[in-house]
């Protein structure tokens, strides 16, 4: 079954999946996946590494202006925008306690922060079963077979969902995401090291 081999091969490429954003505590992880919407974690790590060392809580973060936080990130796409959306985050989670909750509407009420967002928040900290669908699963998905040209994101996630069993959507859902970032690459996909290529929707384009 398919399912099984794409399982195999995701296990021998990635024993030990885990999110590549750097962070230190809850809210860093939720600054920082807010941020790295089409950005690379690299990108990321390396824009807010000396704002959260020098800024190493949310009440100093909160005392930080719109153009301060924007100075720290401008390496990132859509920099300003996602400067006003910090902000605003560090803000609401003061209102909560300071802590990032384990709800998704609360989540996603939150500027910046969608439903992808959301769900790798949730599966990171909380461990709730979730299926973020980033660039790179998207892409994956459409080439294993698991979703069609014409599924968006959101079917796309309840496909993955029904293909997959609950209790191993995290774990697939963040090697899919690596398997796309360093093999099935979006240009020049690396076919020759994967034993899924038989399998592939685009195997003749390797």
């Amino acid at each position: 079954m398919n399912r099984d081999l794409i399982i195999s091969e995701l296990d021998r490429l990635f024993p030990n999946p885990k999110c590549e954003l750097e962070y230190k505590n809850d809210y860093e992880l939720l600054l920082s996946v807010m941020l790295s919407a089409q950005t690379t974690d690299k990108s990321v790590n390396i824009a807010v590494k000396d704002l959260y060392e020098k800024y190493n809580t949310l009440d100093k973060l909160d005392k930080l202006s719109i153009e301060e936080i924007n100075s720290y990130i401008k390496r990132i796409g859509f920099h300003t925008t996602k400067s006003k959306n910090f902000k605003n985050i560090v803000s609401e989670l003061i209102k909560l306690g300071g802590r990032v909750p384990n709800n998704r509407e609360v989540l996603e009420s939150m500027n910046g922060v969608g439903r992808k967002t959301a769900s790798v928040v949730l599966a990171t900290l909380f461990d709730v079963p979730s299926f973020a669908v980033d660039t790179h699963v998207f892409r994956v998905s459409k080439r294993l077979g698991i979703t069609t040209l014409k599924d968006d994101v959101l079917k796309t996630e309840e496909k993955l969902k029904k293909y997959f069993d609950e209790s191993t959507w995290n774990r697939v859902n963040s090697q899919l995401v690596l398997f796309g970032r360093y093999y099935c690459t979006s240009k020049k996909p690396k076919c020759e090291n994967c034993n899924l290529k038989n399998i592939c929707k685009e195997k003749h384009k390797c």
